[in-house]
């Protein structure tokens, strides 16, 4: 069994970061997981910093993200948020959700509203995405590099390169995972 991981909303929420992380678990390389919660909260930025997306086009996104991922959806872990002690109180899905997947990792961006000593009774780490994805190409460079070179193969309008993508993943704030990808 893959290792688990629940993916944050903020770093789903970037479309090139979201689709290496996606291409990442469809890959086998970890088990993806997230909530309707955490999916709802990523559209909902979307939908308010990219109005000229259409509904249509963003329910494919959701519906996309969903079907790339088997088993992604974590239910069941409403009942454990008011139990949870964050500083933002916001955030207590997201570590309710993987208390409830027994997950090994959460993957955020969002690092400060996550002490370790919160994380420490669920023996769960925190990881933001530059880390998360370092460690994945330290377990596969080669996986990692296939997702970001299909990433670049899906994208039509223009045309992307290799370089387009690592780019792009580089304003993600991906800088040493970029350049761990350019080194290879």
């Amino acid at each position: 069994m893959s290792f688990v991981v629940v993916y944050d909303a903020n770093v789903l929420y970037p479309s090139t970061l979201r689709d290496l992380l996606i291409r990442i678990a469809a890959a086998g390389l970890v088990q993806a997981k997230w909530t309707e919660q955490i999916l709802d909260e990523v559209f909902r930025n979307i939908r308010k910093n990219r109005p000229d997306l259409s509904e249509a086009q963003l329910g494919r996104t959701r519906s996309l993200m969903l079907t790339a991922v088997r088993d992604c959806l974590v239910t069941g872990y409403e009942p454990l948020v008011p139990a949870l002690d964050l500083p933002d109180p916001d955030d207590r899905h997201v570590l309710a959700a993987a208390v409830r997947a027994r997950a090994q990792v959460i993957v955020t961006n969002n690092v400060k509203d996550f002490p370790p000593e919160a994380l420490q009774q669920w023996d769960i780490d925190l990881k933001d995405a530059d880390d998360f994805v370092c460690d994945q190409i330290g377990l596969d460079a080669k996986v990692v590099w296939s997702c970001a070179q299909q990433i670049a193969n899906s994208w039509r309008t223009p045309p992307g390169t290799i370089e387009d993508v690592l780019a792009s993943l580089e304003r993600c704030g991906l800088v040493q995972s970029v350049a761990e990808l350019r080194a290879l």
